[in-house]
């Protein structure tokens, strides 16, 4: 039996080739937007294609022929859309679901294969890569039991992505040292815009924030404003 993992992030593509590729089956390895085609998954032919922490769009003509399965960090239909984790810890949540749900036209929407508990302590990285864990065990429990995946069903709460200009501190206006903590956190991962804030001609971008008791710490990076692409 053929399968195929899209991704593009570092986490994915490491857990890929350490234990996804060892699981039976013949396994293959997309990365790029420009390798998802038609004509290359002809070739392959694959009983599923997995898409942990794709984020990018899928052709339609591509999941109207294959069994497209993705993961969102919610318990599913609340909190369809972007930013899921960055949503959830505003909201003071330290727990949530990932769901394995077969991919639509429509955003987070499709029927649901099975959920897990997860935990939202951590950096937004920490976050990631203990999720990319746990979805390589999902993973393995689709091929095995080939579950048919159920509509959803509960009230539809969407959420909105976030935007860079939303991690600056200033307009977050945070009222207490946990919500510091949690908003530099949350935005503590590769490829996110950190925390940050304005300080005359130059940015200050905090990360790895560490809270004991009453004292919060964090590492800086200081650049000029100009300087930050």
């Amino acid at each position: 039996m053929n399968y195929v993992v899209a991704t593009i992030k570092d986490w994915n593509i490491k857990l890929f080739k350490e234990k996804i590729s060892k699981y039976p089956g013949k396994w293959h390895l997309i990365t790029s937007p420009q390798d998802l085609t038609m004509e290359n998954l002809k070739k392959i032919n694959p009983r599923y294609i997995f898409f942990p922490h794709w984020s990018l769009i899928v052709p339609t003509k591509i999941l109207n022929t294959y069994e497209c399965v993705c993961f969102h960090e919610t318990d599913l239909p609340y909190g369809r859309g972007g930013s899921p984790i960055q949503n959830l810890i505003l909201e003071g949540r330290n727990t949530s679901k990932l769901s394995a749900l077969r991919m639509i036209d429509k955003l987070d929407a499709g029927p649901i294969y099975m959920k897990k508990n997860i935990s939202l302590k951590g950096s937004a990285q920490e976050i990631y890569e203990k999720n990319a864990t746990v979805v390589a065990g999902m993973i393995k429990e689709i091929i095995a039991k080939n579950p048919k995946p159920v509509e959803q069903n509960g009230k539809i709460v969407n959420f909105k992505r976030r935007k860079p200009e939303q991690s600056d501190l200033k307009a977050f206006k945070p009222k207490k040292l946990e919500e510091i903590h949690d908003f530099i956190r949350m935005l503590d991962a590769e490829t996110y815009p950190r925390a940050f804030l304005k300080l005359g001609k130059f940015r200050l971008e905090f990360f790895d924030a560490q809270k004991k008791g009453d004292k919060l710490t964090t590492r800086l990076n200081i650049t000029k404003n100009d300087a930050r692409k």
